[in-house]
């Protein structure tokens, strides 16, 4: 029997507290020790993250000949290895990135391996084996108030083995002061600091990539830090041959992103250091991502160079090659430090995700550029390794599974499946027994680590539907729609449901098609929801990146504009019950499509970009010249800047807004939001401010994303017409 109910006002078990509480977010699962270990951001404990690892070796999931369902072989327990209060997360360009790793040699009297993490509160790096409390390695990075905290910090830690056998832990390191590089005879790591600044008074930041010695003389003595690298506006990527005897890494200067341009250096390694190198690749139009050695003499890249992210190949005697051109992405933007999207099996192959919007894996072999497809359910891999006897984990979600660790079986053309040192010696070719024709196989995954425990009822899910709204130029909008759904409730007959467009931030950024419970909370309580990857969203190759170019504001507007003009047309939405809602920079587009268009009835900013001068004095560095490629350079195109701003129209606004924000972000402050929320007050707009206590850049307290969700759906409710049910109502201002 089905009931019919206003949209908007179905009750549903999918609370805000489920939404908050009941999820972990998981991190990029790594092999140890025959184990698996990855992170676990803890929501009820202020957004913490610990390092996690099962209780004991983890076997292949199915046996030989086995029938049925895969069995597994994981421990049940899982043990923390990190707890509270410390918390594995870095702060170098603000969104941090890999935080952790391990060097897996186990200590003098038989203890587990040694991991070394940065903590969130003081970024200093630590090591500890488990049971030990944790040491430092890195000295004291004194505040300076450019940083808005500590002035030296470390992001993805990469464990190296040199020529001689010794083992390093190499980092990215951010200097906001200039301690890296310092003599024994200079001022200790306490001492009053005074950051370099530009002639623009910008301040002057140094990275670089930097041993960190293990024996922790440099947690009190910077001079005990040896730089690898010169020091570059931004790094990434150190990889060590081989050998030990050459080192490749990437790295970008103002005004690019990672996603703009970045050039792929080569250079022998002298004396623990870089020598003189030379760039093999990349430029300030081209981007060039995760370089790795395939042996000593030749590696592999992920380079943009015609128009999407494709892999290429580099010897010193051959030059660049590229294995093979698909119109596919093999990668994204790098937001996060250590984000990578393939793995080198051996010397002939490497295991890759692959697609427009949506991924695929495969195995490509390297010497012929084939692909051979794996069957696999997922849509989003955040991660994946396997181990040298086919074990495969990996992390990811589908239209209809939430995200998840996983592990499978990953077989290879060859009966060992092994990489093996004969891979590297033999330039790839096929040993002797391998069947060539035989392609890689796939296992069914088998459950590891879900990120939700408590997956609700599926009758309570939407459904996705991937769409492309064409342009008036020839080209489209991509985008997902999510109608209400819930099994046994209906709209009453005659009216059509009010829509949400989401709308992503970055602007470099898109949205899988993945299961998502925030989507979910709208669309079974009666209210669609349609993602819009508007023009700008990775995923489509770089063509369709460019299209924002100088357009912010602009395209993002008119793209998502488009998508509901469409849903209106077709029968979809209720024209006269949109909303849109989006953070950071989707909070930019979020106000900018309230401010300069009559096609939405509200808006739902979250730590939205409301102006630009101001902002790009305030953000952070990683991202404070970003906004040359997106609207124009400054002053030159000062005009832009004021004339695309969404403070800058809100006269001609007439629809309430609701503004949500961090105290503590630095990508997006506060006060971005509090110009708005005075502009709404002197116009008297109907509208609400909440300003999250202990918040940075995106939610990560219970507390705070129930307040957020339970305030959003009630202000829905108040402009758009229908009555939520059991959500505190939100107060709304005219002044």
């Amino acid at each position: 029997m089905v009931t019919t109910l206003p949209y908007g006002s179905w009750p549903s078990p999918l609370t805000a507290d489920l939404l908050a509480t009941g999820g972990t977010r998981l991190g990029s699962p790594r092999l140890v020790c025959r184990e698996v270990w990855w992170t676990e951001g803890i929501a009820t404990e202020g957004g913490c993250q610990a390092i996690v690892r099962t209780a004991g070796p983890v076997a292949l999931p199915t046996a030989e000949g086995a029938e049925g369902p895969p069995a597994s072989s994981v421990p049940a327990d899982r043990v923390t290895v990190l707890p509270a209060p410390f918390n594995a997360r870095s702060r170098v360009h603000e969104y941090g990135g890999s935080s952790w790793s391990v060097v897996p040699a186990p200590g003098p009297d038989g203890q587990g391996p040694l991991v070394v993490f940065v903590n969130f509160a003081d970024q200093r790096a630590y090591a500890l084996r488990e049971g030990e409390q944790p040491r430092p390695l890195t000295p004291v990075g004194p505040e300076v108030g450019s940083a808005h905290g500590p002035s030296l910090r470390w992001a993805d830690p990469t464990v190296v083995t040199l020529a001689d056998g010794t083992a390093e832990v190499w980092w990215v390191c951010e200097d906001h002061a200039g301690l890296v590089g310092r003599t024994a005879g200079d001022d200790g790591p306490s001492a009053d600091v005074t950051p370099h600044t530009l002639a623009d008074g910008a301040p002057h930041i140094e990275r670089s990539i930097v041993a960190v010695p293990l024996d922790g003389s440099a947690a009190g003595d910077p001079a005990a830090l040896r730089r690898i690298t010169p020091a570059s506006r931004f790094v990434a990527h150190p990889r060590l041959s081989p050998d030990g005897t050459h080192l490749a890494w990437i790295s970008w200067e103002h005004p690019q992103m990672p996603w703009d341009g970045t050039e792929l250096h080569v250079a022998p390694l002298l004396d623990g250091s870089a020598g003189e190198g030379e760039i093999i690749a990349g430029g300030t139009d081209v981007s060039v991502l995760q370089p790795e050695w395939l042996d000593d003499e030749r590696l592999l890249f992920l380079s943009d160079v015609t128009g999407w992210w494709n892999p290429w190949t580099w010897s010193s005697a051959d030059g660049a090659r590229q294995v093979l051109e698909r119109e596919e992405e093999f990668a994204g933007p790098m937001w996060a430090l250590g984000t990578t999207w393939y793995q080198v099996l051996d010397a002939d192959r490497a295991l890759v995700q692959h697609g427009r919007a949506a991924t695929s894996l495969s195995v490509l072999r390297i010497s012929t550029g084939e692909l051979a497809p794996l069957d696999c359910p997922l849509t989003e891999v955040g991660g994946m390794q396997r181990r040298e006897d086919g074990l495969l984990v990996l992390a990811g979600a589908s239209p209809t599974a939430f995200g998840a660790i996983h592990l499978a079986e990953l077989r290879l053309d060859d009966a060992t499946a092994q990489s093996s040192p004969s891979a590297a010696s033999t330039g790839g070719a096929p040993a002797a027994g391998r069947d060539p024709s035989a392609a890689p196989t796939l296992s069914p995954l088998t459950l590891l680590r879900s990120s939700r425990d408590d997956a609700p009822d599926p009758d309570l899910l939407p459904e996705a539907e991937s769409i492309e709204v064409p342009l008036s130029d020839g080209g489209v909008v991509h985008a997902i729609v999510h109608r209400p759904r819930q099994e046994g409730l209906a709209g009453r007959e005659g009216e059509l449901p009010p829509f949400i467009a989401q709308v992503h931030g970055g602007p470099t950024a898109h949205v899988p098609p993945v299961l998502s419970l925030p989507v979910a909370y709208y669309t079974s309580r009666g209210l669609g929801v349609v993602v819009v990857n508007y023009g700008g969203s990775s995923g489509y190759g770089r063509a369709y990146r460019d299209r924002l170019k100088g357009q912010w504001g602009v395209v993002d507007v008119a793209d998502t504009v488009a998508v509901m003009e469409h849903l209106v047309d077709e029968g979809i939405a209720d024209g006269d019950r949109l909303a849109i809602e989006g953070g950071s920079a989707g909070g930019w587009t979020t106000l900018a499509c309230l401010t300069r268009t009559d096609a939405f009835a509200a808006g739902v900013s979250s730590f939205g970009v409301a102006e630009l001068e101001q902002f790009r004095l305030d953000t952070h560095d990683f991202e404070s010249r970003y906004i040359d490629g997106l609207v124009g350079p400054y002053p030159e195109r000062r005009d832009l800047y004021v004339e695309r701003a969404p403070l800058s129209h809100v006269d001609e606004l007439e629809v309430p807004v609701l503004l949500l924000q961090g105290d503590e972000d630095r990508i997006v402050p506060p006060s971005q939001s509090e110009a708005f929320r005075d502009a709404l007050a002197a116009k008297g707009i109907p509208h609400a401010y909440l300003l999250f206590e202990g918040e940075q850049h995106g939610f990560r307290k219970a507390e705070t994303i129930v307040a957020a969700i339970e305030a959003s759906l009630s202000f829905y409710g108040q402009v758009l017409g229908f009555s939520p049910v059991d959500v505190p109502v939100l107060a709304l201002e005219r002044s």
